[in-house]
């Protein structure tokens, strides 16, 4: 028995699994057979009868295209929620072996993939909050984050994002595994890329090693001198796509297509397998079944060290609200989150909180928010620079990790250089807080570039993702609440840079998504509005007043769990259909169709934004109260 007979078996389940689905990608699995082999029996600290062990080796595959790799190892290395018919059942319906590796299928998979490069940013979350724990806690937190990352996920520019913060972190336990094939859909990368990767890397603080990627000798010294690097490490693993296929080996025809019958049959000939699909013999099944690590001692140590990672709940949580109420403060609801989060991080340690470059103006750092640094990682503030995208994916890695609950700042705008991350959070079912700020019009003379129109109803389509936009700060207290409580929603609270009034409520259902913030007798319109037009909103019921026409006001900070509320809840604050609902948002209409039906109103926005103090801006684009009065009057009349 050879490490090559190892490795043959990631092949050939592979390969087999890609066959029989008829779909898939064979190459990779194939071509990093080798480096997986050495990484999972000889390195790789795990234990797959305790696959959650807080204190194991992360292994994220960037690639995620190639997941049959994963799903391979998982079952060779005995984990119990994956059998052989799972393989066989590789991206059928239903299937704990989906296309790409999805969180929560199988134990063994520690983060959604396939877009490529989130993984690896994701690593790069991971690697932090390593960094974290052990500097908390001490050597008894201390293991490493290995990614394997292909030539795709490195032309994604979030990668670039994602190795720079890491070498400016000096992640020195993150080990990058790049599968330098040199094939992508389209052919050679040859085609579209000419970057001195090495270079790259080193460029970014990492150590660079390159390797044979099908010589195990190299594979072994290289993963030995990540034992103990003083920087990130990057292992230029050159190999062959498709190892061992004679036809295919090599070319972009073994990327993403079955093999074929034939060349199947070819493969086993030249690689010297004698076993029928999906056959590992119980000699290489028992070698493999050797490699991992029994969990228990680490356990027994951590249950001595009393360390707790449980989060006591909030306290004064109440008196701290009575404050609000009392105070009654007319400002910025960024400013009224500012205040939140500093009550709330004096007493959540495990909140892990940064900005992408803009901490002083979307107010996400406190006074216990000490600076996380390449020398002292015992901080909770992470200064993610302006790397947006890479902020969002390494915020998943940190939840992700083990009890951290990450919330990230920057403007509303720019969510759509953080899209992709964010609908993974959503997808994982993650808590990870987005705190947007500078949400409409109202942030004035930055101009259209900076003015949010159609970014509110783009995250609202989002599945699984809680989008709350508060009207004063005792509403911004009830998101934070709300967000807080959301263990399995990210949740994106949007802020507004202008001074909002506080409003005097007639109800307080805020946790229900909406209510009626301002009541009436027998309305002949109901107005609903979210964030700063809910003033807007309550100034038009009181002109409407002097034309005889009753208004009821509806807050709607988050349509999401407005919509999870039985339908008598919802008719009690929308009234009947047959009454004109007016909408006001400071952004595109979409997704208010649902709530005004064909006969409402909405005033808000149908066109990019300008550059002008954000009063002048909202009489400039008829989004005031005497506007409302005037469509209602001619609705009504």
């Amino acid at each position: 028995m050879t490490k090559t007979d190892l490795s043959n078996c990631i092949r050939f389940l592979s390969a087999d699994a890609v066959e029989r689905a008829n779909s898939g990608h064979p190459g990779m699995p194939m071509g990093m057979a080798d480096v997986a082999t050495i990484l999972f029996l000889e390195f790789l600290k795990f234990d797959p009868k305790n696959p959650k062990w807080l204190n194991r080796d992360r292994f994220v595959l960037s690639a995620g295209h190639g997941s049959m790799l994963l799903y391979s190892l998982l079952y060779l290395t005995g984990y119990e929620d994956i059998t052989l018919d799972d393989l066989k059942n590789f991206r059928q319906l239903h299937s704990k072996c989906a296309g790409h590796p999805e969180f929560g299928h199988l134990a063994g998979i520690e983060t959604t993939t396939g877009p490529l490069g989130q993984g690896l940013a994701n690593a790069v979350g991971m690697a932090i909050a390593e960094k974290i724990l052990a500097a908390r806690y001490g050597k008894i937190f201390d293991h490493k984050t290995y990614t394997i990352v292909g030539d795709g996920c490195l032309m994604e520019g979030i990668s670039q994002e994602a190795i720079s913060l890491a070498g400016h972190l000096n992640l020195n336990k993150l080990v990058v595994l790049w599968d330098n094939n040199s094939i992508s859909i389209d052919g050679k990368t040859s085609l579209t890329t000419s970057e001195n990767m090495k270079r790259r890397f080193e460029a970014c603080g990492f150590r660079v090693l390159q390797i044979d990627g099908h010589n195990f000798d190299e594979i072994r010294t290289a993963l030995k001198k990540a034992k103990n690097s003083k920087k990130p490490l990057m292992i230029d693993c050159k190999t062959t796509i498709g190892f061992g296929a004679p036809n295919k080996a090599g070319t972009e025809k073994c990327h993403g297509s079955p093999l074929g019958a034939e060349e199947i049959k070819k493969t086993r000939e030249k690689l010297g397998w004698q076993y029928e699909p999906f056959a590992i013999p119980d000699h290489l099944l028992a070698e493999w079944r050797k490699c991992g690590i029994n969990s228990k001692n680490w356990e027994r140590k951590f249950k001595k060290s009393g360390i707790s990672l449980a989060t006591n709940p909030l306290q004064n949580i109440d008196l701290f609200r009575q404050k609000i109420l009392d105070e009654k403060q007319k400002q910025a609801t960024r400013k009224s989150s500012q205040q939140i989060l500093e009550f709330l991080t004096a007493q959540l340690p495990n909140l892990i909180g940064g900005s992408a470059d803009l901490t002083e103006s979307v107010l996400t750092k406190t006074s216990h928010s000490k600076t996380i640094s390449a020398q002292d990682f015992s901080g909770s503030y992470i200064h993610y620079g302006v790397r947006e995208h890479a902020m969002a994916a390494a915020m998943n890695g940190i939840a992700l990790h083990s009890n951290f609950i990450p919330y990230g700042g920057t403007f509303l705008v720019f969510c759509d250089y953080m899209k992709p991350a964010i609908r993974l959070a959503a997808l994982m079912k993650q808590q990870v807080i987005y705190i947007f700020t500078h949400d409409s019009i109202g942030l004035g003379e930055d101009g259209p570039t900076h003015q949010p129109v159609e970014h509110l109803a783009m995250l609202r389509a989002i599945p699984n993702l809680n989008v709350l936009r508060p009207c004063d700060m005792e509403e911004t207290l009830a998101c934070f609440e709300l967000a807080l409580a959301a263990k399995k929603t990210p949740s994106a609270i949007v802020l507004t840079r202008q001074n909002l009034p506080f409003l005097n409520k007639d109800s307080q259902n805020y946790h229900r998504g909406g209510y009626v913030i301002s009541a009436c007798e027998n309305p002949d319109v109901v107005i609903i509005a979210t964030g700063s037009e809910v003033v807007i909103a309550m100034e038009a019921q009181e002109k409407l007043k002097q034309h005889q026409i009753n208004a009821r006001v509806v807050s709607m900070p988050c349509f999401e769990i407005f919509e999870q509320q039985d339908e008598i809840y919802k008719h009690l604050v929308l009234g009947d259909k047959n009454i004109l609902r007016v909408g006001i948002e400071a952004a595109i209409s979409q997704g208010f169709e649902k709530y005004l039906g064909c006969n409402g109103i909405f005033i808000g926005m149908n066109d990019f934004g300008a550059s002008a103090k954000g009063e002048d801006l909202f009489k400039h684009f008829g989004i005031t109260a005497d506007n409302v009065v005037e469509k209602v009057k001619l609705k009504i009349n």
